[in-house]
């Protein structure tokens, strides 16, 4: 049974920068898709980044130029590394895996494991 555990959430201050880890165990890492996702207090679960097996990549569009996503297959870790951090990037930052290569912020409900989030606050 695969899992995934997120870290390297905290609090920053607006324009600071963070980097998040999804460590991933249980499964063949290199075989399957990569997205995170956030959820922030009164609002719906947002898509916020993918990777491909490939190593393709897709942003929303708030955070293009802003987040990199990137993935470790050696050590089985997909990251997020965020700059420019604005309080709307507020929120719950969950990973999720998908078997295969496709866009799990397309359809969320595909992905076959899912971590138990990291929180980011961002302060003005």
């Amino acid at each position: 049974q695969g899992q995934l555990e997120e870290s390297g959430g905290g609090s920053v201050q607006v324009g600071g920068s963070l980097t998040l880890s999804c460590a991933a165990s249980g499964y063949t890492f290199s075989l399957y898709s990569m997205g995170w996702f956030r959820h922030a207090p009164g609002k719906d679960r947002e898509g916020v980044a993918d990777i491909l097996t490939t190593g393709a990549t897709k942003y929303t569009d708030s955070v293009k130029g802003r987040f990199n996503i990137s993935r470790d297959n050696v050590k089985n870790t997909l990251f997020l590394e965020m700059n420019n951090l604005e309080p709307e990037d507020g929120g719950i930052y969950y990973c999720a895996a998908g078997f295969g290569d496709w866009w799990l912020t397309q359809r969320p409900s595909g992905a076959r494991y899912w971590g138990t989030g990291t929180e980011v606050t961002v302060s003005s």
